[in-house]
């Protein structure tokens, strides 16, 4: 029972709905104008917390042409540096990644979840040892309100994904944007160690980012977007995400206690830092908080790549950086990626903060 209504059994709703595996669509197809109350969120939840206007902030840009060469290399070393203490966040141009492969992603995605239901859930499933999976919230049964989002998986931690275990009609699409992101996990991962002031092999050395899992969300369009969210306030669990946006918009992050939009640019891929690339450098980079909005406008599709360490390390323990603490106390005590994302699933998007949990103090 919630929200004083002795008539309302959320999990007998959550329960008839989970077992359409029409997800979110799924709604919207058989012609809701209401948002169910599962999917309602309290003012709270929805406030704007007095935006200011774009000129007041804006995410960074960072142009990565030429990090190959010494000049260019250190104000990019630099630009990334400033970013990841201060915002977290940083929008990327110029990454190496196709316009070509970014469009017909974000198309592939929209005609996986726009297929008939009959096609589609054939591939819905919560059991999370299933490499391809799509579903409607991975924490549905656990939290107290669900987004207005459907999803779906490719999880590519344990090594790449055989041709069949994709569905058709994005097979082709997924396949080249992960080639192409590879490449550029692998530059920022260089990146990112030297903006730390350790060697640029750093961070590959210990295999931090060097598994994937690819998640493709799908925002319908929602009759009452006063009413529930897109995405609850959270930090990634990952490293470092990589997150690709089509043109609608709706996608904020939390920047001194304001709501600011990141906006959509053709052909722009966006970097946030994770809980544990925050964990190891020792609050030397900030894994910030974000949300998406639900929308009038859409549907709004997006692909986040989370970037985790590796499938043999899933139980390798990871601790702030030795080489980063010159002096200072740790922050955090150290912890596995099995144990970590035990935690954070235990709890779903519940818009508290996870790595508060892994403090010393």
């Amino acid at each position: 029972m919630e929200d004083g209504s002795e008539s309302y059994d959320r999990a007998k709703e959550v329960k008839k709905f989970d077992e359409t595996k029409a997800g979110v669509k799924g709604l919207i197809d058989s012609g809701v104008t209401k948002v169910p109350k599962f999917l309602m969120h309290p003012p709270e939840n929805l406030s704007s917390s007095s935006t200011p206007t774009s000129t007041d902030f804006q995410v960074p840009v960072i142009d990565l042409e030429g990090f190959h060469e010494n000049l260019h290399r250190v104000q990019i070393v630099k630009e990334i540096r400033e970013a990841s203490e201060t915002w977290g966040f940083f929008q990327m141009v110029n990454h190496g990644v196709p316009n070509t492969v970014i469009d017909n992603l974000l198309q592939a995605i929209k005609e996986f979840h726009e297929q008939p239901k009959e096609v589609k859930m054939e591939w819905y499933s919560r059991d999370s040892t299933k490499r391809v999976r799509y579903y409607c919230n991975g924490d549905l049964l656990v939290a107290k309100r669900a987004n207005w989002r459907d999803s779906i998986v490719f999880d590519f931690q344990d090594g790449p994904l055989e041709p069949e275990a994709f569905p058709l009609v994005c097979r082709q699409a997924v396949q080249e944007y992960m080639e192409h992101l590879i490449n550029l996990r692998d530059a920022l991962s260089s990146l990112l160690s030297e903006a730390l002031g350790i060697s640029s092999d750093y961070l590959a050395s210990i295999e931090c980012m060097k598994g994937e899992n690819l998640v493709c969300h799908y925002y319908p369009v929602c009759p009452e977007p006063d009413l529930t969210i897109g995405t609850t306030k959270h930090s990634d669990p990952s490293s470092l995400t990589i997150l690709l946006q089509d043109n609608i918009g709706g996608l904020q992050v939390l920047h001194q206690g304001h709501w600011i939009d990141v906006p959509p640019r053709h052909g722009t891929l966006v970097a946030n830092i994770g809980d544990l690339m925050q964990l190891i450098t020792n609050d030397k980079f900030k894994s910030v908080e974000h949300r998406v909005l639900a929308r009038r406008v859409g549907p709004r599709i997006s692909a986040a790549c989370f970037l985790y360490p590796s499938a043999t390390h899933r139980f390798k323990p990871y601790g702030p950086i030795k080489e980063l603490l010159s002096g200072d106390l740790p922050i955090y005590r150290e912890t596995h990626l099995g144990e970590y994302l035990g935690y954070y699933k235990s709890k779903g998007l519940d818009g508290n903060s996870a790595i508060s949990h892994f403090k010393l103090n």
